[in-house]
């Protein structure tokens, strides 16, 4: 019975590739009022965040504010004062016409939080993607005391190891959430089966005694924790 299951979970896992992931996209910006910018060709999907590029002369560019895309070709500013440019200290973070905006910045860089073993064994083995193990963001969550994983917090481990998507499967779906943007991009149904759960989620760690983590590890559910983070 579970060989079967795990087959009906390979050949679901499989489909679920096919157009999930949102395509990095290249644009400019047309025009800048306040907030909002026009945008010269859309972003692969409404809450995809990027990066505006620009260039101060022809040999030296720097990243200058992040997006997010809110409605076709209209764009928001957001978290600007998150750059930092060590090796440029007085660069000012302002968006201007005719800067670069690139959609899914780092979205080849996933987190993927799964229910167990084998879930995390398929999907990684079938796509060709630069897998954050969460080996790392449950040490990170333990370090720094943040107990069990919600958008703000993925949002800061995101920040901190360059994570462009958080893959994560549900019980009847999985998502790809932007934690820049702290949205959706992406959703397919999955058929999980009657399988065994590991909370709060997979990780070969079997014990991290810092922190909050250590007395979360073992009480709750799975898929109650991964539904909150929508």
């Amino acid at each position: 019975m579970k060989k079967i299951i795990a087959t009906l979970l390979l050949l679901s896992l499989t489909k679920l590739f096919a157009g999930f992931y949102p395509p990095t996209t290249q644009t400019k910006v047309t025009a800048v009022n306040g907030n909002s910018i026009t945008l010269q060709s859309p972003l692969g999907v409404n809450g995809m965040s990027g990066i505006v590029v620009h260039g101060f002369d022809e040999r030296l560019t720097a990243i200058v504010g992040y997006v997010v895309q809110s409605n076709e070709t209209i764009a928001l500013q957001i978290d600007s004062t998150a750059i930092i440019h060590t090796s440029l200290p007085s660069v000012k973070p302002q968006v201007r016409v005719g800067d670069s905006v690139i959609g899914g910045y780092l979205y080849g860089n996933v987190l993927l939080l799964a229910p167990n073993e084998q879930v995390y064994s398929d999907i990684v083995r079938n796509d060709d993607k630069n897998w954050i193990h969460p080996d790392i963001y449950a040490t990170f969550l333990s370090k720094n005391s943040y107990g069990l994983p919600n958008k703000e917090n993925l949002t800061l481990f995101a920040k901190k190891y360059q994570v462009g998507l958080v893959y994560i499967v549900k019980r009847d779906h999985a998502i790809l959430f932007d934690p820049i943007s702290q949205s959706v991009v992406g959703q397919r149904a999955i058929n999980n089966g009657a399988m065994k759960t590991q909370f709060p989620f997979f990780m070969r760690l079997e014990t991290i005694k810092s922190g909050m983590f250590s007395s979360l590890k073992n009480n709750g559910n799975y898929y109650q924790i991964m539904e909150a983070i929508k």
